[in-house]
């Protein structure tokens, strides 16, 4: 294959949750393809060094702070991203949550809309406000990073197992109902990836070593690894995929 397939020369993408992890890695990789790139993360002063570093190895980045569980913002990121660089043509919904950890039966009202309100109602929103631009513009690519526990619930994540499942439901209405419109929506589903986000499970070594044991692959995923499927996923070379929930979890789902 041709690796200009790969590149987004012209292009405008928006990352949220990209301070760090995941979201870090796919800013990096989208602006040494030549993307203009907006991150996103709660923190301007997470975001700036990335911005910064971003913009001295030649890339093009841009950061705006804000929470994305909050509908207002959303808008109002949307906005700026498409008065700063002109249109949108690529989303990656990486911004998640997860409060708690234990049963469901003590996960509490509160828990369970802010986790909603983050891991599903966020990409929802965030989609629906980049559609027009991304129609205008004769097609898109929306990614929403989803995960396993999205078909398999996690111990102790069941109402993050529960928002992931959701997501991958609207990744498939979003691919159906906007196909004819060029916009393309896939979704990334990770299993344990040494990010500070899942930071709690692979410290455990009790734990960590419970999932590899399951592995095919016996090791974490690295967030470059999630970050080059989704650059995969956000450029032409996969422009015959949408409504896919693309797995990379080191086989331990089989």
């Amino acid at each position: 294959m041709d690796s200009s397939v790969f590149q987004l020369n012209g292009k405008v993408a928006l990352i949220t949750g990209a301070s760090k992890g995941i979201g870090e890695a796919a800013a990096r990789m989208f602006a040494r393809q030549g993307a203009r790139v907006v991150i996103n993360s709660r923190k301007a002063e997470e975001l700036k060094p990335v911005a910064e570093a971003i913009a001295q190895a030649g890339g093009a980045c841009d950061f705006i702070a804000g929470n994305v569980g909050d509908t207002a913002f959303c808008t109002e990121l949307v906005a700026e991203v498409v008065k700063r660089a002109g249109g949108l043509d690529i989303l990656v919904n990486n911004a998640a949550t997860n409060p708690v950890y234990g049963p469901v039966v003590q996960t509490e009202g509160w828990a369970f809309d802010k986790i909603m309100s983050v891991n599903v109602k966020s990409p929802f929103e965030l989609a629906r406000l980049a559609y027009p631009h991304m129609k205008a513009r004769g097609g898109g690519s929306i990614v929403n990073i989803s995960s396993v526990a999205g078909d398999t619930p996690d111990p102790g994540l069941g109402i993050y197992s529960v928002s992931k499942a959701a997501l991958n439901m609207l990744t498939k209405v979003l691919a159906k109902e906007w196909g004819v419109d060029g916009i393309r929506v896939n979704a990334v589903a990770p299993g344990l990836i040494k990010t500070k986000f899942s930071e709690a499970l692979w410290q455990n070594e009790k734990m960590l070593n419970s999932f590899l044991r399951h592995m095919a692959l016996p090791r974490m995923g690295t967030s470059e690894e999630m970050a080059a499927l989704i650059l995969f996923l956000a450029s032409p070379a996969s422009a015959y995929c949408t409504g896919t929930i693309f797995t990379a979890d080191g086989g331990i789902t089989i």
